[in-house]
């Protein structure tokens, strides 16, 4: 089963400091976190899909508990960033976390200027 990158989009807008382009395409929604993407969606084979920043430590894992659906970032850095195949076979839970992961590695590493601003709506 297909699943509908709206919701997953939905749940990344809600995260402080985030807004939703199209750097790339019309028909490629890209999240950022201030000025810094944190997950892109697209299609991939037969499936939506959604890309997103991981700990490199721990993206292999992910990889080999979902082989095939969850590969490394498609034009991206392997190392940092994995490919979900949005095929109904990760768990919505799991796929809430890959976002807020990713979120999180981007914002840290955002300029400090820059998450000052983004704390800052959050008072």
């Amino acid at each position: 089963m297909e699943y509908n990158p709206a919701q997953l989009i939905g749940h990344g807008l809600q995260l402080a400091g985030t807004s939703l382009r199209y750097p790339f395409y019309p028909d490629l929604p890209v999240l950022y976190v201030g000025s810094k993407m944190f997950a892109l969606f697209g299609r991939n084979e037969d499936y939506p899909s959604m890309t997103v920043k991981t700990n490199p430590e721990e993206a292999w894992i992910v990889r080999e508990q979902y082989q095939g659906t969850v590969i490394p970032g498609y034009h991206m850095n392997k190392k940092h960033w994995n490919t979900v195949l949005l095929n109904g076979k990760v768990p919505d839970a799991i796929l809430y976390e890959m976002i807020e992961e990713s979120y999180g590695l981007v914002f840290r590493n955002l300029p400090r200027s820059e998450r000052e601003t983004i704390t800052g709506l959050l008072k």
